[in-house]
């Protein structure tokens, strides 16, 4: 399984710790201390490169000594953090949303008093009629 692993700079605040990517522009966490902001930090990273891959955004290879901005506080730390995109791929893929759909009140009443269970019906029809293998 294919794994990432990216440098994070952590910077400490009153707050706790803000947190960016060097080689990912716009990815950054916080977190209100060191633990919380390193589980931040693997989601938001998780989230980031779901994000690129979605958009068809090259992923850039990380680097191995990071180029800290130039406002960097003092006493950051810098700390690998990986993620394994195909589970977090395969998890938002497969997140359960929410849809509405409308019906005639006599089918929505027909379906009630036979117990349709609508999020299985329709997600079975759906995939039937898009020709989706789900085995």
């Amino acid at each position: 399984m294919k794994k990432l692993t990216y440098l994070a700079v952590f910077e400490p605040s009153a707050d706790g710790y803000g947190v960016y990517f060097p080689d990912l522009p716009g990815c950054i966490s916080f977190g209100e201390n060191f633990e919380t902001a390193l589980k931040n930090a693997e989601d938001a990273l998780g989230l980031h490169l779901y994000g690129m891959e979605k958009d068809h955004e090259e992923i850039p290879t990380p680097s191995l000594t990071p180029v800290l901005d130039e406002d960097t506080e003092k006493g950051a730390l810098i700390s690998p953090v990986t993620v394994f995109p195909d589970l977090v791929k395969n998890e938002l893929d497969n997140k359960r949303v929410k849809t509405n759909v409308t019906l005639p009140v006599w089918l929505k009443e027909l379906a009630e008093q036979n117990s349709v269970n609508y999020s299985r019906l329709l997600e079975n029809a759906l995939t039937e009629y898009l020709h989706v293998n789900t085995r």
